[in-house]
């Protein structure tokens, strides 16, 4: 497919030819600082409490500690992704790795929570500086089916970084005690951050292409993508369920209709007029990326969000320990990595069946916690939570790499890393939307049943109507794939119809 009129000035890329040795270092690299960055999604969020209790943090500055994160990794995604494409990647990922580094010092040293807020907003930043450029470079050094193989050790490595962030964080705490366990979580990314740097001068090869002509980020288009994302994710990621929460935050969506259209219209008109748009629109028209993001982002709505759910009902509802609260994660980070590399292997051969089995696997998967949390008595539920989560475990990782190999396998390189930063930006969307609804859910039945019934039966209720909300977007992920995969089908049997007439036409 062609790209998009407005993309003529940018350079071209090309894939990077490198031996193989020389890929799968790179790779190892980049997805080992990739699962960094998303196990600050993860690990911090057990550690609120301690932070709160050693700083005096109210309920405001805890959720900046945690939406902040979130909202300007999304901030600087798109961005960053086109300047990797027309710049250089290895560059920018330096950049993005030195700054979470210091940034995470700055955390670990805080004497405050402003100072902390502040820190971990700066983390955000350079989280969205530098994951483009992972994609980007995945989907320049490899190709065909290795490129399946590549995506699924990736997929492997982030489902292992989100399972496990609670737990590691939780042992974090235990080690650290309530008043500085919080603050090893940030001293364990300096040591990681200056390996990683090494490694990456050393192994990451040069992506720059250099064209003898100067490209501009544009200006216009970036403050406008800016306010559009702030006023869509804002009122979500400050959404508790807590009847304080104040809803005039919501007016902020009437801001983000009015700058999502004059942000269309700007692209529009700055590709017509022969400049490199911020996110070409053409993309969109690739069917197979266009579905492939929309699953990603329902489906990251309702995956960090079991997570979150669970750990919440087990530390909250039946008092159990943060590490061990955390473990339950364990069931599923495990056989997900063993399914994203089997998944990476299989999808160019089975393609899109794949990953509409794996999301039937997740939706039971949810479906038995809930029942388990009903029914179990509170000694077994964690035992028993930890099992179902085996089978949402095997089946997320025939999700996640196998989508991602599939929405990109028709996306010029040359967009490659802006194509897998507005991918990004769609699972921070989702994973924002996701878990404000969870948790408004669960909090709101909480304020509404305490004293009315046992405590523990309240909880039963809370994590019920949290996980409903789970399974309504696990189930339209289902039904995006299940439409790319009529879209598939009726390709395939068009192509074999053309081929078959051009046989019965014979040689003209």
């Amino acid at each position: 497919m062609s790209a998009d009129p407005g993309t003529t000035s940018q350079p071209q890329t090309t894939d990077i030819q490198l031996s193989n040795p020389a890929r799968w270092r790179a790779f190892g690299v980049a997805a080992a600082v990739a699962a960094i960055t998303i196990l600050d999604l993860s690990k911090v969020n057990v550690a609120l409490p301690s932070i709160e209790q050693a700083l005096g943090a109210g309920s405001t500055e805890l959720q900046l500690i945690v939406s902040g994160y979130v909202l300007t990794f999304g901030l600087f995604l798109v961005p960053m992704g086109r300047l990797g494409d027309q710049r250089s990647r290895r560059a920018l990922f330096l950049v993005g790795l030195v700054l979470f580094t210091l940034a995470s010092l700055a955390c670990a040293l805080a004497p405050n929570i402003v100072v902390l807020m502040v820190f971990r907003l700066v983390q955000g930043v350079a989280a969205g500086i530098q994951m483009p450029q992972v994609l980007g470079l995945i989907q320049q050094i490899f190709q065909g089916a290795e490129r399946g193989r590549a995506f699924g050790l990736f997929g492997a490595t982030i489902g292992l970084a989100t399972a496990f962030g609670p737990t590691l964080g939780g042992l974090m705490i235990a080690l650290g005690g309530p008043e500085d366990g919080w603050r090893w979580i940030f001293w364990m990314n300096v040591p990681l951050g200056i390996a990683a740097i090494a490694a990456a001068v050393w192994v990451l090869p040069t992506t720059r292409v250099h064209t003898g002509r100067r490209i501009a980020l544009d200006p216009v288009g970036v403050i406008l993508f800016g306010i559009t994302v702030l006023a869509l994710m804002w009122p979500f990621l400050f959404t508790t369920g807590s009847p304080d929460d104040d809803p005039r935050r919501w007016w902020l969506l009437t801001v983000f209709l009015l700058f999502a259209g004059l942000f269309f219209a700007w692209e529009r008109r700055y590709a017509a007029q022969g400049h490199a748009p911020l996110i070409p629109f053409s993309l969109f028209r690739i069917g197979s990326y266009r579905n492939g993001t929309l699953l990603a982002t329902s489906y990251f709505a309702a995956l960090p969000a079991l997570f979150l759910l669970t750990t919440l009902y087990l530390q909250t509802g039946l008092e159990l320990e943060p590490v061990f609260a955390g473990m339950v994660t364990i069931g599923f980070a495990i056989p997900s990595a063993i399914a994203s590399w089997v998944g990476g292997n299989l999808v160019t051969r089975i393609g899109r069946p794949l990953v509409v089995g794996g999301l039937i696997m997740v939706l039971v998967s949810a479906i038995g916690l809930v029942l388990v949390a009903v029914f179990a008595t509170p000694a077994l539920t964690p035992w028993l939570m930890g099992t179902v989560m085996i089978i949402g475990g095997l089946g997320g990782g025939l999700v996640i790499s196998p989508n991602q190999t599939l929405a990109l396998a028709d996306v010029p390189v040359s967009s490659g890393g802006l194509a897998g930063s507005v991918g990004q930006l769609g699972q921070r969307i989702g994973t924002a939307v996701g878990t404000a609804v969870a948790l408004a859910l669960f909090y709101a039945t909480i304020y509404r049943e305490t004293g009315t019934r046992d405590s523990l039966a309240v909880y039963h209720d809370a994590y019920l109507i949290g996980m409903s909300s789970v399974a309504v977007f696990i189930a339209l992920s289902f039904i995006v794939s299940m439409i790319d995969l009529s879209r598939r089908r009726a390709a395939a049997r068009d192509a074999d119809a053309d081929e078959a007439e051009q046989r019965r036409a014979g040689p003209t």
